[in-house]
């Protein structure tokens, strides 16, 4: 009886062990078989989107069928053992699953699987709708790009002036909407109020579909100084983001000089480059 628990507890060392490697392997890259690991699933990520937009192509489809029905099962068989070893891996399985990322890689799967039990002929639109969803397969590669989890971080610490700034911009089209159809009226396809406002939201963001146009003189006036204010409008959350990002930049690097703007460490109370006081 000893030697069993001794042999338990030798196992439970030995698949805790086996956890630990895994999971520096799986989640992360500095080490040559965690390095491996995310460049083959990369490339098979990169792979099995081309694949779904090859497959989109009729006389594609058509010649290579049985190949993309193999090459389909082979990359959910993949994604699928890499969704439950990230599950036995993970100290609180429940928190990876219901994040973000995990919700990704779970829809990256559910299409194939999906598609085996719903079947016939009248449901063959829903098949390829659902099959369509692999596109989302692409979502995956945000957990390789630092980049993204920073462009992410300025967008939420954004998310109040840009919120204010799209209320701006909803009441510029509106009021400018209004004001096109009272202007312009029926006869030049500004029927309605809405279809007035659509007209005004495809002008400030520079769009120009031309499917409505201005016909009279004060009504292309109105529509100039309109197209001139779109253009300021573009540049406002691009300034906003920027901002953010900026911030971010300056948190993981240091302290910046107002002089010469050099970046400089965090602990250091005058410039390395000019000599200026730091705040």
């Amino acid at each position: 009886m000893k030697s069993q628990l001794v042999r338990m507890e030798s196992d439970f060392k030995h698949f805790h062990k086996l956890r630990s490697k895994l999971y520096i392997i799986v989640f992360g890259t500095d080490t040559p078989a965690g390095k491996l690991f995310d460049i083959v699933l990369l490339v098979a990520i990169l792979l099995s989107i081309i694949a779904v937009m090859l497959e989109s192509v009729r006389d594609i489809k058509i010649q290579y069928e049985d190949f993309f029905d193999t090459l389909e099962w082979t990359f959910t068989l993949l994604f699928s053992a890499e969704y439950l070893l990230r599950i036995f891996i993970t100290k609180k399985p429940k928190n990876y699953v219901f994040s973000f990322l995990g919700i990704v890689d779970l829809v990256a799967l559910l299409p194939t699987y999906i598609s085996i039990f719903v079947t016939g002929g009248s449901y063959l639109v829903v098949i390829r709708a659902i099959r369509l969803l692999r596109v989302f397969r692409i979502l995956k590669l945000t957990r390789y790009l630092e980049e993204a989890r920073t462009l992410g971080t300025a967008l939420v610490a954004s998310q109040r002036k840009i919120l204010v700034f799209m209320g701006a911009v909803t009441t510029l089209v509106m009021i400018t909407g209004t004001l096109m159809y009272l202007i312009e009226g029926g006869q030049n396809g500004f029927t309605s109020i809405p279809r007035s406002i659509y007209w005004a939201v495809v002008t400030v963001t520079t769009v120009g579909y031309g499917d409505i146009a201005p016909q009279t003189v004060l009504g292309q006036t109105f529509a100039t100084f309109l197209m001139l204010t779109g253009y300021a409008i573009i540049a406002v959350p691009t300034g906003i983001v920027s901002n953010e990002m900026r911030k971010l930049e300056l948190k993981s690097v240091g302290k910046s000089c107002d002089r010469c703007f050099t970046d400089n460490p965090t602990s250091a109370n005058y410039c390395m480059k000019c000599g200026n006081k730091l705040k």
